[in-house]
This record gives C-alpha cells, sequence and structure tokens, in this order.
C-alpha cells in the first residue's frame, strides 16, 4: 500500500456511516481516531485499533483530515463550534448531509477559523463503502481533495465536482429525488398488485427489469431539456396525460391512493390546460421551476 494511505484520520460521528468509514479505513491500515458524541458505539472499531477518545477536543487535536459524519448541519455546529478556535490550520471533510446552502455556510465559516473545507455527498448505503459500487461526490477545497485522494478512493469512486461547496450536496439530493420518486412508483406499483393477490417480491423483479430499460433514455431526455426542443416529440404530454388517466382509474379500482401520482398528473393536467399538449413530456420539466 502507497505511504500516502497511511495519514491518519479521524471520524466524528458512530452512526452507521461513520462505523462504515472507519471500518474501512482500519482495514486499510489507517491509524483511526474515532468520536461520538454518546459512548457505546466503539467497541468493534476498538477491538479493530481504532482510538476512541471521549472529548472533541482530543478528536480534532489528532493529525490527518478531520471527517464528519454527523446527524446534520445544525449537529455539525453543535459539535464544532465549541473548539471552532482549535481548527486553524486543519483539514475539515464534511460528509454529513447538508443541503447546498447549508455546505456553503459551513465552507465560508471554516474559512474564518482557517479552516480547510472539502464537502462530500455519499452516493452509497453503509454496507456499500469500500466496496464496487460505491461513489462520493466532493466539492470545495481541491487541495484537500488531492491531498487524501488516496485515501477516499479507499471509502469509495471519488470524484472531484469543483470548489463550490455546495455543489456536491446538489447532485447528492437530485439523485436522490430522482430515486425516491422511483421507489414511491415503486410502492405505489406493488399496492397495485397486492390487489390480484401478486406479491411484492415477484412484482420487484419484473419492476427492477423494467425500470433498467426506461432508465436508458435519461441522457437523452436530458438533451430536450438543455436544447428545449419540446415539439415533435415520440410522445406527447397529452399522450401521458391519457396513460395517467388511466393509471388514476386502475389505482382507484384497486383501492390505492393516488398519493404519489397525483402530482405528476396535475402537472401533466395543467400543460393540457395551458395548451401545450402537443409537446414532449420532458416539457414537464420547465413546470417545477
Amino acid at each position: 500500500m502507497a505511504e500516502t494511505t497511511k495519514t491518519p484520520v479521524t471520524i466524528l460521528g458512530l452512526g452507521a456511516m461513520g462505523q462504515a468509514l472507519a471500518a474501512t479505513f482500519l482495514k486499510a491500515g489507517l491509524p483511526t481516531t474515532v468520536w461520538n458524541r454518546t459512548p457505546g458505539k466503539d467497541a468493534d472499531l476498538r477491538a479493530a485499533g481504532a482510538t476512541s477518545v471521549a472529548t472533541i477536543a482530543e478528536a480534532i487535536d489528532t493529525d490527518g483530515p478531520i471527517i464528519a459524519v454527523l446527524l446534520d448541519h445544525a449537529s455539525v455546529h453543535a459539535t464544532l463550534d465549541p473548539v471552532a478556535h482549535r481548527l486553524a490550520g486543519r483539514q475539515l471533510i464534511n460528509l454529513t448531509s447538508t443541503a447546498p446552502n447549508e455546505a456553503r455556510e459551513l465552507a465560508a465559516w471554516a474559512a474564518r477559523h482557517d479552516c480547510d473545507y472539502l464537502d462530500g455527498g455519499i452516493m452509497a448505503i453503509p454496507p456499500m463503502i469500500g466496496q464496487p459500487g460505491a461513489s462520493i461526490l466532493y466539492s470545495g477545497s481541491r487541495a484537500v481533495f488531492d491531498a487524501h485522494h488516496e485515501s477516499l478512493e479507499l471509502l469509495a469512486a471519488a470524484e472531484y465536482l469543483g470548489d463550490d461547496a455546495g455543489l456536491a450536496s446538489t447532485y447528492d439530493f437530485a439523485l436522490l429525488a430522482a430515486m425516491y420518486a422511483m421507489f414511491g412508483g415503486f410502492l405505489h406499483g406493488a399496492a397495485m398488485m397486492r390487489s390480484v393477490g401478486v406479491p411484492a417480491a415477484e412484482f420487484g423483479r419484473r419492476a427492477a427489469a423494467w425500470l433498467t430499460a426506461m432508465t436508458q433514455s435519461l441522457p437523452h431526455q436530458g438533451t430536450v431539456i438543455d436544447t428545449a426542443t419540446y415539439t415533435d416529440p415520440i410522445q406527447s404530454i397529452a399522450f401521458h396525460k391519457a396513460a395517467l388517466d388511466a393509471i388514476n382509474r386502475a389505482s382507484r379500482d384497486a383501492h390505492v391512493t393516488l398519493d404519489f401520482i397525483a402530482p405528476l398528473k396535475t402537472l401533466l393536467d395543467r400543460q393540457v390546460a395551458d395548451g401545450r399538449g402537443a409537446l414532449g413530456f420532458e416539457r414537464t420539466f420547465e413546470e417545477l421551476l
């Protein structure tokens, strides 16, 4: 293993994700210090060789980058504000789920305390850390990213997006929005299938194949949106409205609520009412702005 990957690291927060990050660093041989607000979550990590400290002051007085994996934006401040005067000359990598403007606020806060700040969006669940398929998106300080790129690659594929500290979290939440909408659609479909006795697992196998095929069109849809070429579509808004109308009727027949489907139907209904029914479905993007 290259010597650069022996750089010590400190993990603040030992929820499921923090534990996964720390365990991965330990497995790779990095000296790892861990801290958690409440005790009792460090036993396995200590057994694996981690140094556990009781106070946040001890945690940030260690060498190497400080990686925060806390509950939310407020918890980052609650944890670090009392010791902000000790952060001068340090490097903070924030992997807490923070909204874009919160990440930018933290970057400005860190700069005021002479601390170099890198923000990250984790595109993985804890069991994926250190495994193929996991990725973490970063933005903010290029110097921090470059200095610790090899160590960050131990956790997941590491991609630097730019110096705007809020860019990684914008990508993170945008991707999660797409994921949650997809999951919501799956739950709606599974509820419909329950009405005819089909198990959700069986429907899930079919849905996975179908959705995988359908997502191949997303780059093309993105091009249509970027160029606003909504005329002469393969399938129009009016076509999709008719499909959503039928899905609504089928859902009611199956005694399934319309909570997931109704918002999209509203967007399509509005465009048809405004005389845009002949345009492509991608034009619905404009209704969101």
